[in-house]
């Protein structure tokens, strides 16, 4: 409670002081003629004028404000270790039941360090502190109590905005002389060419009392299949050269056989992730003949930066003979025996734009590329009325690999090509832009060449639902038969045009065999600190999927229909590393977190990274346990004041002098007020008048 003394005026300060200077004349002049009763005048002008001023006495009334104190508890993956969070747990207990016994102490605890499903790399605890403290002025901050094994990664460099001299305790989990084994990859190249070697440097490191120079087994594993198995030397770089064998992430994992007696053997392991990159895909495009289509295949291709083009237009065949001598000629002759026989297998894809057999390309060539195809390679026919006539495709050699048989008609009306039911599921169909109307919403095409019953799957259907787009796999190659040679329709806007540049890409992409358009393929993804689980199938229904966690845990986990043909589940990583899917005999694999995570870098407990921080802000830094496992619970002592804020045993707070004002109390002492005080002046104010009165009377 604290008393202090206001004026408030009752008549204007300027007329207060005016009447003031006359009454001050007047008194001064009746002392200096030693007038009878100038002293009690004085005395009684003093008093009126005091009253004019209208003193006010204040009262204020404060409620003492608690003291903070924050209690940070690090539940990070590294506090799991050797019984650490157990050992934590006991001490917070015993902390809080102590700091209960304080009324002028509130204790805010802050539980930090969790990896956020692995969305975040290392253990953060003065962040979460900072933010659970923001609302808390510098000088009620008492002190900061860190129950952590020390594996802090965004622990400040100095005391600077840490409460303005609040001291900073640390209790440590865990043991003195751990030893544990890491394994750390020094240098990974992010990217690869498919086919091509690529160098990794790693080494193993044996932290605490260990021998030197141990010879170590390292196994490496790549996508989840064995690759290698090396004997390396603790403490020394080593390499190891693997090749990049498919597009996508190239999964490394290299584990590093355990240590008698170490901590954990999840940094034990280390995860390098390749991007393996496609050198530029091959095409070879064969025109039978000048179109209004045929610029369309080579636009599309050429303006795909992945795509290597070889193009060919047969613009004089065999049987042309108008006596135009050849050296008249601005033509290159076509090298069929460069590109179908000695330099086949170097294409990706070969396509024939309305190609028609007149003996350009011998027959032999043919049996070239049906092999070609068996074993592996791709072939794309857009067809015209060429595969309907005589000199059809279907006629030559080639004729095993595709499949359907034309029937030797064309139907030739307005029709709108319309995705299959079996369409709606695969990739390369599958959402295309007015696909979902009826009828779709795209240009119409004049033209569909007559085919029997289709071996492949039919994606794509013509009128009266005639198969219009076929894809068909043979041994290991792809086959795709486009029965119209309308497509360019599309391209030229069309009554709207059409989706020609996804239909014709992806078309493209799936022949060479791109595994984002695979239609039976099983996939995993990290995302945000989830493993999300996607099942492409053109079956009706997919059983669950088998999860295999980096501890070796096995999950279930139902997919659920996201789109037709695939389907999809989501599973909140809940470990850090490499986790493992399996269903119907197919394997998919995605690292959740860091690479590396700092957590395990070193997951030994220790004093050295917040020592400098406690001992420049007054505080204790001990084990929370001794050698025998025995907790040591330091006293809580409140200062005031003093410069030591702890001691061999025992932790200080710095006590806080705040308070909030809960009112303010006015007392007049003239008026107002029915108190002692003003019962004294209003006496006081009536008598020295009236002995003034007295005096003057006698």
């Amino acid at each position: 409670m604290n008393w202090s003394l206001s004026l408030e005026p009752l008549l204007p300060t300027w007329l207060i002081a005016g009447a003031g200077i006359l009454v001050i004349v007047v008194i001064v002049f009746g002392i200096w003629q030693r007038m009878r009763g100038a002293w009690l005048r004085a005395a009684a002008a003093v008093v009126l004028f005091a009253a004019l001023l209208n003193p006010v006495a204040l009262r204020e009334d404060r409620e003492p404000l608690p003291t903070v104190v924050a209690m940070v508890v690090d539940q990070s993956a590294s506090q799991s270790l050797d019984d650490r969070d157990a050992t934590t747990s006991a001490m917070r207990e015993a902390l809080e039941a102590r700091l209960s016994g304080f009324d002028s102490i509130e204790l805010r605890t802050v539980v930090a360090g969790q990896d956020g499903g692995g969305t975040v790399d290392g253990t953060l605890l003065f962040e979460p502190l900072a933010t659970n403290l923001i609302d808390v002025p510098p000088e009620r901050f008492g002190g900061v109590i860190v129950l952590s094994d020390g594996q802090v990664h965004d622990a400040p460099a100095d005391a600077d905005g840490l409460g303005g001299g609040a001291p900073v305790h640390v209790l440590i989990s865990g043991r003195d002389n751990e030893v544990d084994r890491r394994l750390v990859i020094d240098a990974a190249p992010r990217f690869g060419i498919v086919g091509e070697p690529q160098t990794i440097r790693f080494r193993v490191v044996d932290d605490g009392d260990t021998p030197t120079g141990a010879a170590v087994r390292v196994t490496v594993s790549r996508d989840g299949n064995p690759l290698s198995s090396e004997v390396v030397t603790a403490g020394q770089a080593e390499s190891l050269s693997v090749e990049i064998t498919h597009g996508g992430p190239n999964i490394l994992e290299f584990e590093a056989e355990p240590l008698d007696g170490e901590l954990t053997n999840i940094n034990n392991r280390a995860v390098a992730t390749i991007e393996g990159i496609r050198e530029n895909l091959r095409v070879l495009l064969v025109s039978g003949e000048p179109h209004s289509g045929e610029r369309t295949w080579r636009n599309l291709l050429k303006s795909d930066a992945s795509v290597d083009l070889v193009h060919f237009t047969i613009l004089r065949p065999p049987e042309k003979q108008d006596g135009t001598p050849i050296n008249q000629l601005s033509l290159i002759a076509f090298p069929t025996r460069e590109l179908f026989s000695e330099k086949i297998e170097e294409f990706d894809l070969i396509i024939f734009d309305r190609y028609r057999h007149r003996g350009v390309l011998p027959i032999l060539y043919f049996d070239n590329i049906a092999r070609y195809v068996r074993d592996g390679g791709a072939v794309l026919i857009a067809a015209g009325p060429d595969y309907a006539n005589e000199g059809s495709l279907y006629d030559t050699p080639l004729s095993p690999v595709l499949p359907v048989a034309p029937t030797g008609t064309i139907t030739e009306t307005p029709f709108h090509a319309e995705v299959t039911e079996t369409g709606d599921k695969h990739p390369v169909t599958r959402g295309l832009e007015g696909a979902s109307f009826d009828p779709p919403r795209w240009g119409r095409w004049f033209r569909v060449i007559d085919v029997g019953s289709p071996g492949g799957d039919t994606i794509m259907s013509g009128p009266d639902e005639k198969p219009l787009l076929v894809l068909n796999r043979v041994d290991e190659g792809r086959v795709a038969l486009l029965l119209s040679d309308h497509a360019w329709l599309w391209a030229r806007g069309f009554e709207g045009g059409g989706p020609h540049v996804d239909l014709l890409r992806r078309l493209a992409h799936w022949l060479m065999k791109e595994p984002d358009l695979e239609e039976e393929a099983l996939r995993a993804v990290a995302n945000n600190g989830e493993l999300v689980v996607e099942r492409q199938t053109m079956a009706d229904e997919t059983p669950p999927a088998t999860v295999v966690t980096p501890s070796g845990a096995l999950e279930t986990l139902p997919l659920e229909v996201a789109a037709p043909g695939l389907w999809r589940a989501v599973l909140p990583g809940e470990e850090i590393g490499l986790y493992r899917v399996e269903q119907d005999g197919r394997r998919a694999f995605a690292h959740v977190g860091a690479a590396n995570p700092k957590e395990f870098i070193d997951a030994r407990s220790t004093t050295a990274i917040l020592s400098p921080l406690a001992e420049e802000t007054g505080g204790r830094v001990a084990r929370m346990a001794d050698s025998d496992g025995n907790l040591d619970v330091p006293r809580i002592v409140p200062i005031s004041g003093g410069a030591t804020l702890s001691g061999a045993d025992w932790m200080g707070i710095r006590m806080t002098d705040a308070s909030v004002l809960k009112g303010i109390v006015r007392v007049p002492l003239f008026g107002g007020y029915a108190g002692p005080a003003a019962f004294l002046a209003l006496l006081v104010l009536l008598l020295l008048p009236g002995l003034t009165w007295f005096r003057e009377g006698r």
